[in-house]
């Protein structure tokens, strides 16, 4: 019976250690992963972004550049880079388990598909707009292509009421005059 004490303990004592290296690699995993940034920037420099490995925005710079474009344009490449940025999470989320804790990690996996799941690829990029598009166009010139109009008639005057015999009327009159 000592023999199979002994054998037990040792056991028990390799699950313990094996138990506290994996707790070590996780939390340089997370250690790792809390540290880690990512910027983007527009194509023409305009603007500049930095995100945390949790997607949330750290640090946004618009230079001067940017002071001539239309403010809906200007959001919207902010928001198109915050998306490009973002869904750059989970690449380096993979890196940082394959680096401390393993790819073959089965709540490793879990973590890379919740972050894929979370982070999306952004959407393909927009064709630049043509630069002469109908479609947000207004036109305010009078066509001439036909012949012109005839014009509406103006409505009918409002109808009278006929004058009525009533006493409580005072015949149409103001009871002041």
């Amino acid at each position: 019976m000592p023999e199979d004490i002994a054998g037990s303990e040792r056991m028990l004592g390799n699950w313990e250690k094996s138990v506290q290296e994996r707790a070590a690699r996780y939390q340089e995993m997370a250690t790792r992963v809390q540290g880690m940034t990512i910027s983007e920037r527009s194509s023409d420099g305009a603007v500049e972004l930095t995100i945390g490995s949790n997607g949330i925005l750290q640090h946004l710079v618009i230079n001067e550049s940017a002071a001539g474009r239309r403010m809906a344009e200007v959001s919207g490449e902010i928001m198109k880079l915050l998306q490009r940025a973002q869904s750059r999470i989970p690449e380096l989320l993979q890196a940082a388990m394959a680096e401390t804790i393993g790819t073959q990690d089965e709540t490793a996996n879990v973590l890379f598909s919740e972050a894929k799941k979370n982070f999306p690829a952004p959407p393909p990029e927009d064709p630049p707009p043509a630069s002469h598009n109908r479609s947000n166009e207004l036109n305010f010139r009078v066509e001439d292509d036909g012949p012109p109009s005839r014009p509406t008639p103006p409505p009918p005057p409002p109808r009278r009421r006929p004058p009525s015999d009533d006493d409580d009327d005072f015949g149409g009159q103001s009871v002041l005059s």
